[in-house]
């Protein structure tokens, strides 16, 4: 229990620093986005390192483009949480063969070496960040196939084991780690293991979606991530545009409202939570995330404004 709970425990931020057109004047170079970014959120989301694992000397710019009271969560590269995608699996053959254009059929069968081996050039490359102390989280966001059965228990005690003591973050994407004769369950696992809640707010969509779980389950710090409620546009990955659909939602003040009695209750059993908006595919994440940053009375500036040019 914690009884010295305060709001300003709370950080407040987006997935990813690079679109979001409000944040930044016209023509903002994209060096200088971080930057720009940290002047006015607390907190972001490296969302690239699911794609690909960085190297630490771009993990140590955004470490020195950022002041020391910044954080960033960072999701865990794909070949880490199983997703199985074509580029996913190229841009893990790649890291584990040294082969600029390996075969995909290289993934056949990984290796326990070869596992450990990604972990390790992941746990490397965010170095630079842990040392700074800037390292609130790494994110294992799990596919919407990952359900609750003993084999997949058996892969998050493995990758716990494989993180160290790296700190880390658990979001699910099947409901059935919720279900009511599962639940407690879930939550008492990722206590006993070590695992940050990351708990979300998102469409009530089938088994593809979770219910809202705002319990924490590590006593320093919870991760709550906002993906919009938009049902419709949950399960349209066959479109083209499925990610604009997916993620466009503009949370109204009342449901805002909602998560400050939520995140002060939650409060109470975890040191600090890191709240990142994710529903950016119509830029209405920076939007929401400044209106809760006021409800909370938080305040971190703005924009510098944009200059004049004479050319």
């Amino acid at each position: 229990m914690n009884e010295g709970f305060s709001l300003e425990n709370v950080s407040i931020g987006l997935a990813g620093w690079g679109g979001h057109d409000t944040v930044y004047p016209a023509a903002t170079p994209a060096a200088r986005k971080l930057a720009m970014y940290a002047r006015q959120f607390p907190v972001v989301e490296v969302d690239n390192s699911f794609y690909a694992i960085p190297t630490p000397e771009a993990v140590q710019r955004w470490v020195d483009d950022t002041p020391d009271d910044f954080g960033f969560v960072v999701k865990a590269f794909q070949g880490m949480t199983g997703h199985d995608r074509d580029t996913g699996r190229r841009a893990l053959a790649k890291l584990l063969t040294g082969e600029a254009a390996p075969s995909v059929d290289a993934l056949a069968d990984v290796s326990e070496a070869q596992e450990a081996a990604m972990f390790a050039a992941f746990r490397a490359a965010f170095e630079p960040m842990a040392r700074a102390g800037k390292l609130r989280a790494i994110l294992f966001q799990y596919p919407p196939w990952f359900d609750c059965t003993r084999d997949n228990v058996a892969t998050l005690r493995r990758a716990k084991a494989l993180m160290a003591d790296a700190p880390v973050a658990l979001e699910f994407r099947h409901q059935s780690w919720f279900a009511p004769e599962f639940r407690a369950k879930t939550l008492s696992f990722m206590e006993r293991e070590g695992w940050m809640h990351s708990v979300c707010d998102e469409p009530q969509a089938g088994l593809g979606s979770i219910p809202i779980v705002p319990v924490p389950t590590h006593p320093e710090r919870t991760i709550v991530r906002f993906h919009g409620r938009n049902v419709a546009g949950w399960h349209a990955s066959g479109s083209p545009d499925w990610r604009a659909v997916r993620y466009l939602y503009d949370y109204s003040d009342a449901e805002l409202r909602d998560w400050v009695g939520i995140l002060q209750r939650m409060l109470a059993h975890t040191a600090a939570i890191d709240v990142i908006f994710n529903n950016n595919s119509g830029g209405h994440g920076a939007g929401n995330a400044k209106r809760l940053m006021t409800m909370l009375g938080q305040s971190r500036g703005e924009p510098p404004p944009e200059q004049i040019s004479l050319f």
